[in-house]
């Protein structure tokens, strides 16, 4: 995949990059190297004022690097301007807390005693130059989730982006050293996707985090394993939405419209597979269907469009395979199903029923603004139809029965479990998944923690 800036409303390529060569890939994982051994004693608040700073730039920046993520891959503009605030919030979030989240333990004294020590402390400690790994569906969000936290802790990154989102990712480097980081401390490596590996394996890089693809994690955590190295994994996602016959019939159905199609549909935390009570089905699906026809979809640049195009002309043809193999194995198409004429990579909000377990849609990711309806008969056929993924990342339940959140939050087999609410990443709560949806965790300080050398200083009488 060439390293471009291509318009998914109209497909047209508007900047194209030619890779790094050997000698400046060299050149960055020798600055990392060098940056690493004396950024890594600045004082906590040195680098808060940093990234305070960055933040700040990032505010300021605002409007111009939203219409940059939109142009580059097609998410409509006022959500690209949510996703920099949000990015902005969680800098100033790990400015403030990063500190104390790292502060040195001390085990009970009587275990201190009981081991002959005088003193005993757990320290967390940098661990030096890690790869970060990133997609471009959420091409500031992702990066920043990751940089954040790594740079308040005293590490320094390498971001290998999406061969998508150039100008963004050249962006995210110029941000952090306008902010007054050193030149090494967060850089971007214009490489493609047959590089990672041997970045991965070369000696000076200590750590990798990747979100993308299930083939793309295989990949890097096959690599990490031969070399012994810490990896964090954020795959894909089929999120469950369970909707039992307590809810908020109003608010579930909105919520799942916005649950459904924000990002136009390509977010792993999306929720994917509505599992609803047959006592509330037909109300739901039809509240439901209505407010994903009400949608407008159209160009992302323009305020009132609520979907824009798919992000690429492969994943649209990879969403109408999915659609056209349930159609044909019997799904009922309730609304969209059929890809708009002229130009740009769009599809229509969607929503399927019927689903078998047969279908691939059942068994696969849908990236992109395609819903799935299940009817459960009662609260243990829904947990059966949540679970029976091989994803794990996230889920909503909507119910106002207290037992029956305990029992969804005991069973449910995922990273997260959201209640009467739609999934979103905070800073400070971890975020990560189980089974195929990966392994790890990011944000609060689970994440900031993944990359550290957790050392335990003993000291004797």
């Amino acid at each position: 995949m060439p390293i471009a800036t291509v318009n998914p409303a109209n497909g047209e390529t508007l900047k194209t990059y030619e890779p790094m060569g050997e000698e400046e890939l060299e050149r960055r994982l020798q600055l990392a190297e060098a940056t690493f051994r004396t950024y890594r004693t600045t004082p906590f608040a040195e680098r808060a004022r940093l990234l305070n700073k960055a933040a700040d730039l990032l505010d300021e920046d605002g409007q111009e690097i939203a219409r940059v993520m939109t142009t580059e891959m097609g998410k409509p503009v006022k959500q690209a301007r949510a996703e920099a605030a949000k990015c902005a919030k969680a800098m100033r979030w790990y400015a403030e807390h990063a500190e104390a989240l790292l502060a040195d333990e001390e085990p009970a004294e009587s275990d201190v005693r009981d081991s002959g020590a005088s003193h005993v402390r757990v320290r967390y400690r940098p661990l030096g130059p890690v790869l970060a790994v990133m997609p471009w569906n959420f091409p500031l969000w992702q990066v920043v989730r990751f940089a954040a936290p790594a740079l308040m802790a005293g590490n320094v990154g390498l971001l290998k982006h999406a061969s998508n989102v150039p100008q963004t990712a050249l962006y995210l480097e110029d941000l952090f050293h306008r902010a007054g980081f050193t030149e090494g401390c967060f850089q971007t490596l214009l490489i493609g996707s047959a590089a990672v590996d041997d970045v991965l394996r070369d000696e000076r890089v200590k750590a990798a985090t990747l979100t993308g693809s299930e083939p793309a994690g295989r990949a890097v955590a096959s690599t990490a394993g031969e070399m012994i190295k810490k990896t964090v994994l954020e795959l894909g996602g089929s999120d469950p939405y369970v909707v039992m016959p307590s809810a908020d019939l109003d608010r579930a159905a909105e919520i799942a419209v916005t649950a459904r199609t924000q990002n136009t549909g390509q977010s792993c935390i999306a929720a994917k597979r509505f599992i609803v009570h047959s006592d509330v089905y037909d109300a739901f699906t039809e509240k439901f269907v209505a407010g994903m026809r009400a949608l407008r979809v159209g160009d992302p640049l323009d305020e009132g469009t609520d979907v824009g195009p798919l992000a690429s002309e492969r994943g649209r043809a990879d969403l109408e395979e999915l659609v056209d193999d349930a159609r044909r194995a019997g799904a009922e198409v309730l609304c969209g199903g059929e890809r708009p004429d002229g130009p740009g990579w769009f599809y229509p909000p969607t929503v399927l029923a019927g689903i078998t377990r047969e279908m691939r849609i059942h068994r696969e990711e849908a990236f992109g603004p395609v819903a799935t309806l299940y009817r459960a008969g009662d609260l243990d056929e829904a947990v059966l139809i949540a679970n029976d993924s091989l994803f794990g990342l996230s889920s909503n339940v909507w119910t106002r029965e207290r037992s029956e959140i305990d029992r969804f939050a005991r069973d449910l087999e995922a990273g997260s479990v959201f209640v009467n609410g739609m999934t979103a990443s905070h800073p400070a709560f971890p975020f990560g998944g189980v089974k195929r949806s990966g392994y790890g965790r990011e944000l609060s300080g689970h994440g900031i923690r993944e990359f550290c050398n957790i050392t335990t200083v003993w000291q004797g009488v």
